[in-house]
């Protein structure tokens, strides 16, 4: 069985999605969720669906080795970040390189970085009177939003979109994309490792 440690901060509405994608996948399954925010509506999304939950600090993320045994005891295989904040330290890069996924909800390289989060991104694509917005799949590495990409779709901006328009369109395609995306990366590496 291959085992997914999902990484989110907020509502966990593309975790849910995650899960709910592999909950009939017979190879494949979520087996854990983490936060390092203790008022995540992540945390009740995860409960509901019988996840095992870990809440963490910075220190312990940022500082130690913990965070990297915890996954390695669960036997982890892949880490995916659905609306995880915080950057990610060098041990779990190299921990999990190659095996760890993130959404990010613009087209990368455009509004990326740090603090180019949820509403912000959107905001900024408004200002600017951007045509287009969209989603970008990468893996992590230790910059924000750096990483390979794997994976991008668009949606038209229009002159009368609010930044809630647009956030609306990029949960559309957030929805749409990323479990299978996150579903052929894992068979294509599986496959790689079968070759």
């Amino acid at each position: 069985m291959i085992k997914i440690a999902i990484f989110a901060s907020g509502s966990g509405s593309n975790a849910e999605r995650i899960v709910e994608f592999f909950s009939s996948n017979e190879e494949i399954e979520v087996t854990l969720v983490l936060t390092n925010n203790p008022a995540a509506g992540v945390i009740e999304r995860a409960q509901r669906l019988n996840i095992p939950t870990l809440i963490f600090n910075k220190t312990l993320f940022s500082k130690t080795d913990k965070i990297v045994e915890i996954l390695q005891s669960q036997q982890i295989d892949w880490v995916i970040l659905a609306g995880f904040l915080w950057l990610v330290p060098n041990n779990l890069t190299r921990a999990f390189e190659n095996r760890m996924i993130n959404i990010h909800p613009a087209l990368l390289p455009k509004y990326g970085g740090k603090g180019m989060w949820g509403h912000y991104v959107h905001e900024a694509v408004v200002a600017n009177q951007e045509k287009e917005s969209g989603i970008t799949i990468h893996y992590v590495n230790e910059k924000y939003d750096e990483g390979k990409v794997i994976f991008q779709a668009k949606c038209e901006v229009t002159s009368g979109d609010s930044p809630e328009d647009v956030a609306k369109k990029i949960h559309e395609l957030e929805y749409q994309y990323f479990p299978e995306i996150i579903y052929q990366e894992i068979l294509s590496a599986k496959n790689s490792i079968v070759e």
